[in-house]
């Protein structure tokens, strides 16, 4: 089964050529905690004009034919749908409870709005009870007024199936925090691996990254962090799995775009805010 090929899709969306495909993912957001720039840094990536270097934090959209579903919702949740042009949410999935990922939640009242039922929102049990406990109003089985936020928490406990897409847990270790990955499949398609925030991949994660056709991954920044992959240990996933076509994300100010193009290698790539993958039948 051939995969998707990294520098196809990098020279034609550079290009502007119209690529259709089974499933569209938009990365909405590719920076740490605090964001790029970081509030008083004044480094070179943080003054940088490059809009390569401008990062929200980190989510992806996902959309399969009419069904779309986000990854993460941190407090820049609001802005990146009007920059993305998200209009409806059908489904969400939460990595893990740290601010950064959760935060915008409430402002998913708006893209839901015209739903028929409540927002299913898949997440890991010790994740959903943070949620429940900040936003309880969203959780309420009786909303105290129309408008808003309904939603409906599903605890994932292995592979389960959310629109059109069956969705891989993937364990991982992120500090303290319940954290999990996603492995994307839909018909006609080679698998995609979502994976933000990580400091170790669990043999189990391994596992079910086993065979993906394109890995999206943590590489925070090159000096080592508690509870973030490296660029270099990012490189070392990859190619423990065969080197398959990479996208890194989660970027700290200490890394700068058009550098990390320079020095990666060709199976890899840096994402961006409002970098759009299209994903073709095999």
């Amino acid at each position: 089964m051939p995969r998707v090929g990294l520098q196809i899709l990098w020279r034609a969306r550079e290009r502007g050529e119209a690529l259709s495909g089974v499933m569209e993912l938009v990365f909405l957001g590719t920076g740490t905690s605090v964001g790029v720039p970081a509030i008083g840094c004044g480094c070179a990536v943080c003054r940088s004009e490059d809009p390569r270097n401008k990062r929200r934090r980190c989510s992806i959209w996902i959309r399969v034919g009419d069904f779309s579903l986000v990854v993460d919702t941190g407090a820049d949740f609001r802005a990146q749908c009007l920059d993305a042009g998200i209009e409806r949410v059908d489904a969400v999935l939460i990595s893990h409870a740290h601010c950064d990922h959760i935060m915008g939640f409430d402002d998913l009242r708006r893209p839901t709005a015209r739903l028929a039922g409540r927002l299913p929102v898949y997440a890991l049990p010790e994740t959903l009870d943070v949620l429940r406990r900040c936003f309880s109003h969203a959780f309420d089985p009786n909303p105290p007024m129309p408008g808003y936020l309904s939603a409906m928490g599903v605890e994932i406990g292995g592979v389960f199936a959310v629109g059109p897409l069956e969705v891989t847990p993937v364990p991982v270790k992120h500090g303290h925090v319940a954290t999990i990955g996603f492995v994307f499949r839909a018909a006609g398609m080679e698998p995609v691996a979502y994976v933000s925030d990580v400091k170790e991949i669990t043999p189990d994660g391994m596992a079910a990254l086993e065979g993906v056709g394109c890995l999206i991954l943590d590489g925070l920044r090159d000096r080592p962090h508690p509870t973030h992959l490296t660029v270099a240990d990012a490189l070392e996933v990859s190619a423990a799995l065969g080197n398959p076509p990479t996208w890194l994300t989660h970027f700290s100010c200490e890394l700068d775009h058009a550098e990390m193009e320079m020095r990666l290698p060709p199976h890899v790539r840096p994402a961006y805010d409002n970098l759009k993958l299209h994903f073709p039948e095999n």
